[in-house]
């Protein structure tokens, strides 16, 4: 065999090889079993909760190192649901989330370390046009297992807490006893389940 050829070949395996490695780092949110809720407090005597049904986005992570680990995750911000139709469309409006001008919510790592119990993930939280840094604190991976479908899954809880006014949602309507409506703290929680698919399996999981 000629040395170009046999450099071309190994080339190839290279390329096949890295591939398949990149492969094995990367794994997707399933949409049917991630979601992002919220809290936050009304008339400063009860809690509101709610949540967006529509969560996309990728993980990278080996199982071994965070060194090259990241998030990206993007909310559908027309999903939320309160369970309230009137209050969940005052939240679509401009007084809230404003979803005709900025329709999606986005989160992007940049860091993420490791305490004995937890990820800290650290990032920047993009919602009504506004991008701040936020940590959020994540459960750590259990082992992955095998869906019977043949495709990897794992799963992890993730929290924050923000404040709604550094991101200029701003409603602000007083009590008469001097309280807020609507508090300006709110706790975010993402239930994440993150699915693989093998290079055997279908392109669609059914479950």
């Amino acid at each position: 065999m000629k040395l170009s050829k046999i450099i071309a070949l190994s080339s190839t395996i290279y390329l096949l090889q890295s591939a398949a490695l990149a492969a094995d780092t990367q794994w997707k949110l399933d949409p049917a079993h991630t979601k992002a809720s919220f809290t936050v407090k009304h008339m400063m005597v009860s809690n509101v909760r709610g949540e967006f049904g529509k969560v996309s986005g990728t993980v990278r992570y080996d199982g071994k190192t965070l060194a090259d680990s990241g998030v990206t995750a993007v909310i559908d911000a027309s999903s939320i649901n309160t369970s309230e139709p009137m209050r969940d469309q005052h939240l679509k409006s401009a007084d809230f989330f404003d979803v005709a001008k900025y329709p999606t919510i986005t989160f992007k790592s940049k860091k993420v370390e490791a305490d004995p119990d937890s990820f800290k993930i650290f990032g920047d939280l993009t919602m009504h046009g506004i991008t701040k840094p936020v940590t959020l604190t994540a459960d750590t991976l259990p082992p992955p297992i095998k869906d019977p479908m043949g495709f990897l899954r794992t799963g992890t809880e993730a929290k924050t807490t923000i404040n709604r006014k550094d991101f200029d949602i701003a409603f602000d309507k007083v009590m008469d006893n001097g309280g807020a409506l609507v508090g300006d703290d709110v706790v975010i929680t993402i239930e994440a389940e993150l699915i693989q698919k093998p290079a055997t399996a279908e392109s669609k999981s059914t479950l």
